[in-house]
């Protein structure tokens, strides 16, 4: 199968209808997976922790890529391709994305910001209680440049590397890190496994997202190149940096997570952004969106 030119059709097609916000999502089914595991294996020392998040991690990609392979086994002919079209969208987030900064913005933009705290704080993990418009602005910003990466360009490279058993397993592994990949006494051992493996699926799809902001945006490219290694990700530096330097503003500094304080290094120069930036981020957004539609054609096209 070509998959660059149903890579096209995955892209084109989850961003025109996104997912039935009424329908229960895939990934919802690995979050419960992942739950139950982890209540019952990450248990005793710190050794056995580990190796249990590294057993987690082998049943997750192992199940999820023999399931992507049995649908494109079964799916030969033309209704078949449209079948991998419509499944593959389930492990974008293109519109999905868009639509809740989108929301964050609208609210922004009309002074409300308890509004505009309450729709940010539905893709932040920060506290966003307190914060002013350039606090909601940033954090936005951030989530979006940094969601890019993770939840659009990354899938799709794996897509276009491997159909669906790589989509469906890179998902399985964001997923995973999401849930367990955190550096809490509760999960640093047992979540080591899906964090490592995490940064790994990432790390050209990361260098790849800030490269297309950077043409979308026409600029960014040296605060990208500058700022990127200042991030404590080895991969979220790559996008965040990048917006930082198209849009011309500072992002990163201090936040809290559950009322701890955290320090994070800035990325970028100027004033913290604004509602009006954060339409131009979205604006940047789908440029950048655009111009991964136009390689997948190309790519399609040239095969």
């Amino acid at each position: 199968m070509n998959h660059a030119a149903l890579l096209a059709g995955i892209l084109a097609g989850e961003a025109l209808l996104g997912y039935p916000r009424r329908w229960p999502h895939p990934v919802m089914a690995a979050g419960a997976i992942i739950a139950s595991f982890e209540r019952r294996w990450n248990r005793g020392g710190a050794l056995r922790r580990r190796f249990a998040g590294v057993a987690l991690l082998l049943l997750l990609v192992a199940s999820s890529a023999m399931l992507g392979g049995a649908i494109e086994w079964a799916a030969w002919d033309f209704w078949g391709a449209l079948v991998i079209i419509a499944v593959g969208t389930t492990g974008l987030a293109q519109r999905s994305l868009h639509d809740h900064v989108a929301a964050v913005q609208a609210r922004l933009s009309g002074a409300d910001l308890p509004g505009a705290r309450a729709a940010v704080g539905m893709i932040v993990g920060r506290d966003t209680a307190t914060l002013d418009e350039a606090g909601i602005a940033t954090a936005a910003v951030e989530s979006l440049a940094e969601s890019f990466c993770d939840g659009v360009v990354a899938p799709a490279f794996w897509f276009l590397l491997a159909g669906l058993p790589g989509l469906f397993a890179a998902k399985a592994i964001n997923t995973a890190d999401s849930m367990v990949g955190h550096r809490t006494d509760a999960l640093r051992a047992f979540g080591a496994a899906s964090a490592r493996a995490d940064d790994a699926i990432n790390w050209v799809p990361a260098r790849l997202a800030g490269l297309l902001i950077c043409i979308a945006g026409r600029g960014g490219w040296w605060t990208m190149w500058r700022d990127a290694r200042r991030h404590a990700s080895p991969n979220g530096g790559w996008p965040e940096a990048a917006m930082a330097g198209v849009l011309h503003r500072q992002l990163g500094g201090p936040v809290s997570y559950d009322g701890e304080p955290a320090m994070r290094a800035t990325l970028g120069a100027g004033p913290a952004p604004v509602a009006a930036d954060l339409a131009r981020a979205l604006g940047i957004y789908r440029a950048a969106c655009i111009l991964l539609w136009l390689a997948a054609g190309a790519l399609a096209w040239a095969r």
